[in-house]
C-alpha cells in the first residue's frame, strides 16, 4: 500500500495463487481525507490553552488571534487544490509556532542569547510541526511531505535565529524602525547561508547549466514569504504594549533606566520663610 503525494493511496491485493497468475494485482488509487475535523483545530486548541497560562491571563494576550486570522484568511482566500497549496500550509504552520512563541516569550527568555535561541527553536520547530502535521495528515509520510517537513525546520531555525540576532545588532535597544529595517537582510543572510552548499552542490552536478539567477529568484521568493509571516506579529508587537513587552525580552531588550530627577533647590523665598 504505497503512499503517494497529497494523501493518496496506491491500493494492492496481494496472494499468492501458487503460478496461476500474477501475485500483485492492478494498484488501485485512492485519496485519503483527514477523519473529520478535529486534527486541523488541534493546533488552535493548544493556542488556546496557551492563553490559560498565568503570565497570559490578561485580555491583551488575546489579540494573539489577529495574526493567526490574517494568514488563515490568506491561506483560504487561495484557490483550493492548486500549486502552491503546501507552501501555505507552511506559512500557516509556521504562524502556529510564532503564536506560540510569542504567548511562551516569559518562559523562554534566558540569561543569555544563546540559551534564548535555544529555547525558542525547539518550541517554534515543535508548534509548527505539529500544525503542519495536522493539517497534511497522511501524505506527511510522502518524500514530498518530508522535504516540506524539513523546509519548515529550516524556517524555524532562520526565525528564531533572526530575532535573536536582530536584538543583538540593534544593540539591546527597541527601536521598532531599526528592528523592521534589520530583520528583512538577516533573513536573507541566514536563507543564503543556508541554501548556498545545497545549490552549489546542484551547480556543480548540473555541469554549469543553472544560473545565478535561478538559485536568487527563489530565494527572494522564500525570503519575502517568511518575512510576510512574521510581519503580522511584528505589528501586533508594535500596537499593543502587552506584546511589545513579549518581544523586547525575545530581544533581550535592556530595561530602561528611570528618568533622572534634578534635585530641589531651595529657592530665596523659601530660605527667607525658614
Amino acid at each position: 500500500m504505497p503512499l503517494t503525494a497529497a494523501g493518496k493511496l496506491n491500493l494492492v491485493a496481494s496472494a499468492d495463487l501458487r503460478g496461476l497468475g500474477a501475485r500483485d494485482g492492478a494498484p488501485v488509487p485512492y485519496e485519503w481525507v483527514l477523519p473529520g475535523v478535529a486534527p486541523l483545530v488541534l493546533p488552535w486548541l493548544l493556542i488556546l490553552a496557551l492563553l490559560l497560562f498565568r503570565a497570559n491571563r490578561s485580555g491583551a494576550a488575546w489579540l494573539i488571534w489577529l495574526p493567526l486570522v490574517i494568514v488563515s484568511a490568506l491561506n483560504l482566500a487561495h484557490l483550493p487544490s492548486s500549486p502552491g497549496d503546501e507552501f501555505l500550509d507552511l506559512v500557516g504552520a509556521l504562524a502556529i509556532g510564532l503564536a506560540a512563541v510569542w504567548l511562551l516569550a516569559d518562559y523562554l527568555r534566558r540569561r543569555h542569547r544563546l540559551l534564548t535561541f535555544l529555547c525558542v527553536l525547539p518550541v517554534l520547530a515543535g508548534f509548527s510541526g505539529l500544525g503542519f502535521a495536522c493539517s497534511q495528515g497522511a501524505s506527511l509520510l510522502s518524500a514530498e511531505g518530508w522535504a516540506l517537513l524539513i523546509a519548515l525546520g529550516l524556517g524555524a531555525l532562520v526565525l528564531s535565529a533572526a530575532l535573536i540576532l536582530t536584538g543583538w545588532v540593534c544593540r539591546s535597544r527597541y527601536r521598532p524602525l531599526a528592528l523592521y529595517a534589520w530583520l528583512l537582510p538577516l533573513l536573507a543572510l541566514l536563507w543564503l547561508l543556508l541554501a548556498a552548499p545545497f545549490v552549489g552542490f546542484a551547480m556543480l552536478n548540473a555541469g554549469g547549466r543553472i544560473g545565478w539567477g535561478d538559485f536568487f529568484a527563489p530565494l527572494l521568493v522564500v525570503v519575502a514569504i517568511t518575512f510576510a509571516t512574521l510581519l503580522p506579529f511584528l505589528l501586533l508587537s508594535s500596537a499593543c504594549p502587552f506584546f511589545r513587552q513579549r518581544l523586547k525580552t525575545l530581544l533581550h531588550v535592556k530595561a530602561e533606566a528611570p528618568p533622572l530627577v534634578a534635585p530641589l533647590v531651595p529657592t530665596d523665598l523659601q530660605v527667607q520663610s525658614g
